[in-house]
């Protein structure tokens, strides 16, 4: 929990000061779509049910500089994942630490580590307790397009290392499943600087 409330105030006390400075400030939001396993062929089997992976995020952002710049963002992030037809839901707070460079007029890409905080997971309607790490960190790499006050990115995120929770199945075999906590994730995000 000491980690959760570092992170969150490390993060939005960036964020303000780059707002002070003459640089940017939002809000943003989206939607993450999730995979487990391979990712190109968990797409291919989710392509009948598209719903079946989605989820969404929602945060604030700042923005420091122009032709090169630094992005801390924290966002509530909330994601479904399908494990043979059974659900497995996570909500976390994630903060990635991202550089950018504008490449061509309004566009931009930008890469960098991105911080995850484990807030709760649930598998088929059973909380699940015993995630390997609470804390643990990604790379977000991506595109942006920026108009005025209004962007639009897409970016791709995938963790250093699997987090694994594990859990015993409650359908009467004593066997132990295990759900990668920190699935690749295909993420576009919608922004407002204020």
């Amino acid at each position: 929990m000491r980690k959760l409330i570092l992170l969150v105030a490390l993060t939005t006390t960036c964020t303000f000061a780059f707002a002070q400075n003459g640089s940017s400030f939002g809000i943003k939001g989206g939607l993450n779509y999730n995979a487990n396993g391979d990712y190109f062929e968990s797409i291919g089997d989710n392509a009948k049910h598209p719903d079946r992976n989605i989820g969404y995020h929602i945060g604030l952002f700042g923005k420091i500089g122009n032709q090169v710049y630094f992005r801390p963002e924290i966002m509530y992030t909330k994601t479904k994942s399908d494990y043979d037809s059974d659900d497995f839901t996570m909500e976390k707070i994630d903060a990635p630490l991202l550089v950018g460079v504008k490449v061509l007029g309004p566009i931009s890409v930008f890469g960098g580590p991105s911080l995850q905080y484990i807030l709760d997971t649930e598998f088929d309607g059973i909380s699940i307790n015993d995630v390997n790490k609470d804390f643990t960190v990604g790379l977000n790499f991506g595109i942006g397009l920026n108009l005025n006050k209004i962007g639009v990115d897409l970016r791709y995120e995938r963790g250093f290392n699997d987090n694994e929770a594990t859990f015993i199945n409650n359908n009467g075999l004593a066997s132990t499943s295990r759900i990668d906590t920190r699935p690749d994730q295909l993420i576009l995000s919608f922004a407002v600087a204020l």
